[in-house]
Formats: structure tokens, C-alpha cells, sequence
């Protein structure tokens, strides 16, 4: 909160060494709309981000013990995510570092890893 408070106040002197630059030509209202704290929307790549874990969980929910390169298939091909770069080695990097509810276990028979939500 304090850090806000002082960015808050930061903005604020900005804002007047600016009008003190400026002079009369900036009006009250628009120092106004300048002083207020800016809120900002997310932006694509945490929107990117959080449309692949929606859609891995989903894909995994509906067929549990799948591997990397079947999500990927997924993706790429059925949703059409083909922009997103993706390939079985950043999606099998991913869902352990930012999908958290996924679980996995090594196939002893071909040495992948095999998804399924955690229970």
C-alpha cells in the first residue's frame, strides 16, 4: 500500500513540474485526468498465457493420461493455436511451471511423461 501511495505521489509531482513547465495552456480538468492513477488492462501475453492453461486443462480434464505431443496436436490443429509457437517441449517446460492443478507420471514402457488433472 505504501507503494502505491508513494508512486501516487510520485505522479503527482510529475504532474505539477509538468504544469509548472506547461503553464496556462494545460487546463485544471486535464491535470486532473493526469494525476489519477492509470489502471491497466492486461495485456496478449499474460491473455496468451492464461488461454493455454484454460485450454491444457481442459484437453487433459477430458482425456487424462496424455502426453505432451497429444496436447500439442490439440492445440495446434483442433483449437488452431498456431501462432502460439508451441511444441511438446515448451508445453511438457509449461504445465509444470504455471499449471498447477496437473499432475504427471513417467510411462516406464516409453519414457514420456503422461498428464492428468491432480486429484
Amino acid at each position: 500500500m505504501e507503494d502505491t501511495f508513494a508512486i501516487g505521489n510520485f505522479v503527482l509531482e510529475i504532474v505539477f513540474f509538468v504544469a509548472l513547465i506547461v503553464g496556462p495552456r494545460v487546463s485544471p480538468p486535464r491535470l486532473q485526468m493526469l494525476s489519477e492513477p492509470t489502471i491497466f488492462m492486461g495485456n496478449q501475453k499474460q491473455a496468451r498465457a492464461e488461454r493455454l492453461k484454460r485450454e491444457i486443462r481442459r484437453y487433459i480434464r477430458s482425456n487424462p493420461e496424455c502426453t505432451a505431443s497429444q496436447i500439442v496436436a490439440h492445440l495446434s490443429i483442433d483449437l488452431r493455436m498456431r501462432n502460439h509457437g508451441l511444441t511438446p517441449r515448451k508445453v511438457g517446460f509449461f504445465i509444470p511451471r504455471y499449471v498447477n492443478d496437473v499432475d504427471w507420471r513417467l510411462d516406464s514402457s516409453t519414457g514420456k511423461r503422461l498428464y492428468s488433472l491432480a486429484e
